[in-house]
């Protein structure tokens, strides 16, 4: 069967993409920025050696490593507000779901960029009298987080896929809008293909300063 496209109803339909655009990249973005924040304080805890607060860091991190980000936004929009005296709504409970689940994978990075750092120059920093903070944010942080960028910068490629999950509580992102222009105007083939080419427009790029950062990485090491 031949299908005719015509992308007229989606030309229509433009300022119901571009507020879904918007509304992704903003949900991206505090994601992104709220998931590197915490990130680094649930990654220094879990390589603390005080179990009081490694135990804690530990099992934030299993539990939101290991569900699917999917099940976490449709937890935080249908089950807390019946356990909690809060109610919230879609963006909310997205924000809650990605951030956290972007919380976790960042806590491992930061985690890892931290041990990746030789022993010998945390014995230095201590030696001439350091506290641990003081190590961390003078010698340890600095040399650990250009390690860290290029894991940093596909995580944020990989969350901006990832907001499209949200359009199954109604939050009105890009791949929900599309939904309702597809069911409106019967024409599912032409609006994913759109939707897909804007997701491409915008993370293509991502992925080209990802690719130039890690090579550049690798010729500074050289």
């Amino acid at each position: 069967m031949e299908h005719t496209w015509d992308f007229s109803s989606i030309l229509a339909s433009r300022d119901l993409l571009l507020v879904g655009l918007g509304n992704t990249i903003r949900l991206g973005v505090l994601c992104l920025v709220v998931g590197l924040t915490a990130g680094l304080f649930v990654g220094a805890a879990r390589y603390s050696r005080n179990r009081l607060i490694n135990w804690p860091a530990t099992a934030f991190i299993e539990v939101f490593r290991n569900t699917p980000a999917l099940v976490q936004i449709m937890w935080f929009f249908f089950a807390f507000p019946i356990i909690s005296p809060f109610q919230i709504d879609a963006f909310t409970a997205a924000t809650l779901g990605l951030s956290l689940n972007t919380t976790a994978f960042c806590a491992e990075v930061y985690r890892g960029g931290i041990q990746s750092i030789h022993k010998g120059q945390w014995e230095a920093a201590k030696a001439i009298g350091m506290s641990y903070s003081q190590q961390m944010r003078r010698i340890i942080l600095p040399q650990a987080i250009a390690r860290m960028i290029p894991a940093f910068m596909n995580r944020a490629v990989e969350l901006m896929k990832m907001t499209s999950l949200a359009s199954v509580i109604a939050f009105g992102e890009l791949m929900h809008q599309a939904k309702a222009i597809s069911t409106y105007n019967f024409n599912p083939i032409e609006t994913y293909t759109v939707v897909a080419l804007i997701f491409f427009i915008m993370i293509y790029p991502m992925a080209m300063v990802v690719q130039r950062v890690e090579l550049h990485l690798r010729r500074s090491d050289q």
